[in-house]
């Protein structure tokens, strides 16, 4: 077929292509692309939007930040965010401790509980998981499945057995009935947290571990603990939360006083028999949450990544 044979607007659609080729043939790209970009006014909405929501959300610690400087009679009389006469009288208060014991004694109780309560999970949580997702046994799926339906299982119907079984070994009033379930991985959304994210890891690691000779125990230390690190860290920043804030546990098994962990102690500045400080109590309430947001402000980074649970590309 000759060129006469074309026509002029398929010559002229040709000619143009040719011309839009480089040397390589390849098409040269055309023009960048423009971005579009946000009206003025549409900007400013959104920013009035998220202050908005930002001041709603920080308002009940702003107001609870500066409650602690009110004195104890403003409190049901001032309604406003600020003191009409601060002072410093309820941080004095607080610093000299209630019921004989110092505040310094239930910061400790209550990061005893904490730190046990996340070592135990943790490594317990991690353990039951690398069974699930990596061993190949009989009765898996039957015991998966029990895992799985404790979460359906509230904690009120076990804590009339578990009160007995504590009571009779002479553990009440200590701090193993709050500690000893969290090491056998008795926390169920963990270990299904944690098994999922292991699932999704390719098995070439492991196979070649096995090959060199190295076991169960080398492979979980080595390769998988690692890997799941970011799992690790959420399961860690929950923990310590929930330990932290718990208040049915250690009110069901603690009974003195110096075992007292802060949200127990909270509850010593308000006497149903007497007048109540609430002076006291919003400023020990304020430093009671001081711990948990600066631990959560550290490890919030790798809260997405575990929630996530993003497995690796092979």
């Amino acid at each position: 077929m000759t060129t006469a044979s074309f026509s002029e607007p398929a010559l002229a659609m040709v000619e143009n292509q040719l011309d839009g080729a480089d040397q390589t043939g390849a098409p040269t790209p055309g023009p960048p692309r423009r971005r579009v970009k946000r009206k003025t006014w549409q900007t400013v909405v959104w920013f009035v939007v998220l202050i908005a929501l930002t001041a709603v959300v920080l308002y009940p610690l702003v107001w609870l930040f500066l409650s602690t400087f009110k004195p104890n009679g403003e409190f049901g009389v001032n309604m406003g965010l600020l003191p009409d006469n601060p002072t410093l009288e309820n941080y004095a208060k607080v610093s000299e401790g209630i019921a004989g014991v110092p505040m310094a004694k239930f910061f400790l109780n209550s990061f005893i509980i904490a730190v046990g309560s996340v070592i135990g999970t943790v490594l317990s949580s991690a353990l039951a998981a690398y069974a699930f997702a990596r061993i190949q046994f009989k009765g898996l799926g039957i015991l998966f499945a029990a895992m799985i339906g404790t979460l359906l299982l509230p904690f009120h119907v076990l804590i009339i057995p578990q009160y007995i079984l504590f009571n009779n070994l002479g553990l009440v009033d200590t701090f193993v009935p709050l500690l000893l379930p969290k090491f056998l991985a008795t926390e169920a959304f963990f270990v299904f947290l944690l098994v999922q994210f292991i699932r999704q890891m390719p098995r070439d690691m492991d196979e070649a571990a096995r090959i060199d000779g190295a076991g169960h125990l080398r492979i979980f230390w080595s390769i998988i603990l690692p890997l799941i690190r970011p799992a690790l860290i959420t399961c860690a920043i929950f923990s310590f939360i929930w330990a932290w804030n718990d208040f049915l546990g250690p009110l069901l098994y603690l009974t003195s006083p110096e075992n007292y962990p802060l949200p127990i102690a909270l509850r010593l500045y308000n006497d149903q028999s007497s007048s109540s400080d609430f002076g006291a109590t919003v400023t020990a309430s304020f430093i009671a949450l001081l711990p948990v947001l600066l631990f959560f402000l550290v490890f919030q980074r790798f809260l997405v990544d575990g929630v996530a649970t993003q497995g690796l590309k092979g």
